[in-house]
């Protein structure tokens, strides 16, 4: 064994500069990408508290929707993309008229939505939504 040097044992080591070089780009890449959304949240409002008792009634424009997603206008059936009209037609009859949607607890959410986008487009400032009782 004269003859033979001993070699030092080498350790192993990981060199962690181009992993982090990678995690600095793959985070900018992520936030430079991100889409940042301004969210609107709709304005659901309750009635106002009544401070008096008005002498005559407000009349009113019921939009009920069921359970099955069926649209009832003023208790006719109506397709959710003529709401708009017939909103329109009788607010034309009577012009202070409120409208209100009535909604079944298991009726879905974006058919609500969808009424009250209809009610907006035909110039209604304020639409209220009420849960049905069944």
């Amino acid at each position: 064994m004269r003859g033979r040097k001993q070699r030092e044992v080498e350790e192993a080591a990981v060199d962690l500069t181009p992993m982090l070089d990678v995690v600095f780009i793959l985070l900018i890449f992520f936030i430079v990408t991100a889409v940042f959304l301004d969210e609107h949240a709709q304005q659901l409002e309750p009635p106002p508290p009544q401070t008096d008792t008005p002498s005559e009634p407000v009349p009113v424009i019921l939009i009920r929707v069921d359970e099955d997603n069926l649209v009832f206008v003023n208790n006719r059936v109506s397709d959710i993309s003529s709401v708009r009209a017939n909103i329109e037609r009788l607010r034309a009859e009577t012009p202070n008229s409120a409208v209100i949607i009535q909604a079944h607890p298991e009726a879905k959410n974006r058919t609500i939505i969808r009424i009250r986008d209809q009610a907006a487009g035909a110039s209604i400032e304020r639409v209220n939504v009420i849960l049905s009782d069944v």
